[in-house]
Order: C-alpha cells, then structure tokens, then sequence
C-alpha cells in the first residue's frame, strides 16, 4: 500500500502525477499546510523537516519505508516500476541533469519569487527584483531546452517533466507567465492534456477547493 501525504502545492502534485501515470495505486492523505497540519507531532513523525510531500510503502520489502523530497520520491517510484526514467545511457542523465537543475534553480527561484511578492510581512523590494529576475532567466534557459527537445530531457516523456510541471502549474505565485517563453508553453499544454495530469490536478486541487 502507499500513502502520500500532501496538499494544493507544486511539490505535492508531482508526486500524484506520477503515480497516476505509473498507474499505481494509493491513498491521499490532506496536510492542510494553510492550517499548520504539517507541525502536528503526527505528521512530524513523517518527516521532521515538516513539509509535503510524503510517501509510506507500506509493501516496501517487508517493512514501512518513509521517504520525503518530491525529486527522490519521482526516483523511488519510477525505479520500483521501471517507467519514466530511462535505465541507461544520454537519456537518464539528461533526466537526471534536469531534476537537479529543478531543485538546484527553478523550484527556489519560483518558491521564493512568490514568497516575497505575497508572503512577506513587509515588502522587500530588492528580493522582489532578485527572485523575480532569476525565475525569469530559469525560465529562458528551459525555454531554450525545449526549443530542441519536446520533453525536458530529450524526447521521451520522463519524471524530469513531473517535476518542472509542478511549479509552472503554481506560476501565477511567483508571478511568472509564459508570454516569453513560446516552447515552454507548448511543453506545458502538452503536457497539461495528459490524462494521467488530469487526474492528478483534480485530485490535489480537492484538496484546497477555494484555491
């Protein structure tokens, strides 16, 4: 059996997407974040950094194995099917190449862009312009990636695609648009057909309807 814990959020619905396309069955747990759910001591025991999302196999080799980290979640899930992840070769680093660049560039420039513009208790008109200019540049260099590439990382559809679909679904949080970026907006709606990417957007939206 897994479990995913998670809510309305870029990171969570990576991990929805590719369970839905791995065609794997699970169960959703809602964290409401807004609310402070993952500092409950419950979810806490999950994952002490107190974020979604998690995942609990259940049937992992006998015992409950507990990961966090959106990214190492997509790995775990796709070397326990075999499926969107290439097994050798160009194709897996280029896949891998793109996750780290995920995690090490867009996810923080995107997360923070946002933050400042609409979390922050005061504005903060130099890490506005920082976070807002480095989205940006991120965004033009995956733009140039997929002015060669129909997928991020060649021309298969791979988990480095769950992951960067995840914060350019929640761009309008860090104020991004793709007005400038004509090839990552023809990977985005084409990614966005899937039905797999469907589902899983319906399912992770249920869990923050006013959202």
């Amino acid at each position: 059996m897994l479990d995913v814990y998670a809510f309305s959020t870029p990171n969570s619905i990576k991990v929805l997407i590719a369970l839905e396309e791995l065609e794997l069955d699970y169960e959703l747990h809602n964290v409401n974040v807004r609310q402070g759910e993952q500092k409950a001591p419950d979810f806490l025991a999950l994952n002490p950094n107190a974020k979604v999302p998690v995942l609990v196999d259940s049937s992992a080799a006998g015992h409950r194995f507990i990961l966090t980290e959106s990214a190492a979640i997509l790995v775990y899930l796709s070397e326990k099917t075999g499926k969107l992840l290439p097994v050798s070769g160009d194709a897996r680093f280029r896949t891998f190449e793109q996750l780290f660049f995920h995690a090490s560039g867009l996810s923080p420039a995107f997360g923070q862009a946002g933050f400042f513009q609409r979390q922050a208790a005061e504005p903060q008109p130099l890490a506005i312009g920082r976070f807002s200019s480095e989205a940006a540049r991120i965004l033009g260099i995956l733009n140039g990636v997929l002015a060669k590439n129909r997928f991020v990382a060649g021309e298969n559809f791979t988990i480095a695609d769950i992951a960067h679909f995840g914060w350019l679904w929640r761009r309008e949080f860090a104020g991004v648009t793709l007005d400038a970026a004509p090839d990552v907006a023809r990977w985005f709606t084409e990614v966005g057909a899937r039905p797999a990417v469907q589902r899983a957007i319906r399912r992770v939206t249920a869990l923050a309807p006013e959202s």
